[in-house]
């Protein structure tokens, strides 16, 4: 699993990070498995990371699952942690992945995209 950080950044945070992720490949040296996510806005940041959402990451990470078994898991409407999922998929925090299931269909299982999630965010 890789590491996921959710920032606050602008636009020379990025290029930063980019030109420092180029010079490891130019120097034949490897690049850490990671994954950035900048925001511009704290706000944006905030929005994301309700605390219902946080609760479906952590619930996730312990025991991946279906959306139902999770909703079950945390006594939530299954309709709602099924936004609160598909935020956190767009992100990049958790993956979705459909899985056949012998002889009775398909699910799909949510996992955590990351080991470690790490938020870093300062407001000036």
């Amino acid at each position: 699993m890789k590491n996921v950080t959710l920032k606050v950044g602008n636009e020379q945070d990025f290029f930063r990070r980019g030109k420092a992720l180029a010079r490891l490949a130019d120097g034949g040296q490897p690049i850490p498995e990671e994954r950035t996510v900048s925001f511009e806005d704290p706000a944006d940041l905030l929005r994301l990371l309700t605390a219902r959402r946080l609760e479906v990451f952590r619930s996730v990470k312990g025991e991946p699952g279906s959306i139902t078994v999770i909703a079950g898991r945390l006594h939530r409407d299954r309709s709602a942690v099924k936004r609160d999922v598909d935020q956190l998929a767009q992100v990049g925090l958790v993956t979705i992945e459909t899985k056949t299931l012998p002889g009775h269909g398909q699910m799909k299982e949510i996992t955590a995209a990351a080991g470690i999630f790490r938020l870093e965010a300062m407001v000036m």
